[in-house]
């Protein structure tokens, strides 16, 4: 495997893999890798020849009084682990590589609609970065497909639509949330939550369950979700939000929708946590 940060020596090695007809597939992250990242890599490794994983902690998608400065930067033990798991190239920028012209003065890209509401309500500006950074590394690697977790379906939905609008030739897989075996979404930011904190964050996931299991035998969404906020409250969690969305691109449901995604995020003393469930909504 390949550790690689400079552009040039990037596109160098995968121009003749390019050329040579090999399928690609990009794994973006930010490193701080757990069983959820090495789930997109091993995903990866099924559809394509060559396998590339970024690790990048993007300034751009960081608010302010958020985590950047203290995000944790592990790339030696990314490193073995993507090994591990049969990745071929590990990508690791510095932010000067990317944005050689500093944050301000650097092209922004903006995806409308779905970046609005739910997380970008509550992270001004925070998917203007993802889309950001997502472009360059898809300009960069020119992959066939590229991975991503349904954690972050916003996100994800953020991306379909980018790659939709501006015609990139990609495929963008979604790839479903991996959980701790106490229902806990697996994210990087788990390490912030203290032992007594991470006792009570299985709380999310089962009232995401309860929620689910209330809409689909029929109950309305208002009171379900009345409901969710009111549990997730006595457990301890602070809300943001508690939605059911369209799936397919997070617009209001209908009386006549059926496909919906159920999104949650709250915090949980100073750890922001985020979650998701489809729903299929009786007829």
């Amino acid at each position: 495997m390949l550790t690689l940060h400079d552009i040039t020596e990037l596109r160098a090695h995968l121009d003749p893999q390019r050329r040579d007809g090999q399928r690609i597939a990009l794994v973006p992250t930010m490193g701080n890798l757990h069983a959820g990242h090495l789930a997109l890599v091993d995903a990866a490794r099924r559809d394509a020849d060559v396998v590339v994983a970024t690790i990048f902690v993007n300034p751009l998608q960081f608010g302010a009084g958020e985590d950047f400065e203290r995000y944790p930067r592990t790339l030696e033990a990314d490193t073995q682990a993507l090994a591990s798991h049969g990745c071929d190239i590990v990508f690791a920028p510095s932010a000067e590589a990317l944005y050689p012209h500093g944050l301000e003065a650097h092209t922004h890209v903006s995806v409308p609609d779905v970046s609005e509401g739910l997380c970008g309500a509550n992270r001004p500006g925070h998917f203007n970065g993802v889309a950001t950074v997502v472009s360059l590394l898809f300009n960069l690697v020119q992959p066939d497909a590229a991975f991503f977790g349904r954690k972050d379906y916003q996100q994800l939905t953020v991306i379909r639509k980018l790659v939709e609008d501006l015609h990139f030739p990609i495929d963008i897989v979604g790839v479903p949330t991996q959980r701790a075996e106490d229902g806990l979404a697996l994210s990087s930011r788990n390490a912030y939550l203290s032992t007594a904190e991470r006792q009570r964050a299985p709380a999310l996931y089962r009232t995401l369950c309860q929620v689910r299991d209330a809409l689909q035998g029929g109950e309305l969404p208002a009171p379900a979700l009345r409901e969710g906020l009111a549990s997730l409250t006595a457990d301890g969690f602070k809300p943001d939000y508690l939605e059911l969305r369209r799936a397919w691109d997070l617009g209001p449901v209908a009386l006549d929708t059926r496909e919906t995604i159920l999104l949650v995020a709250a915090h949980l003393g100073t750890t922001r946590l985020i979650d998701n469930l489809p729903v299929s909504l009786p007829r």
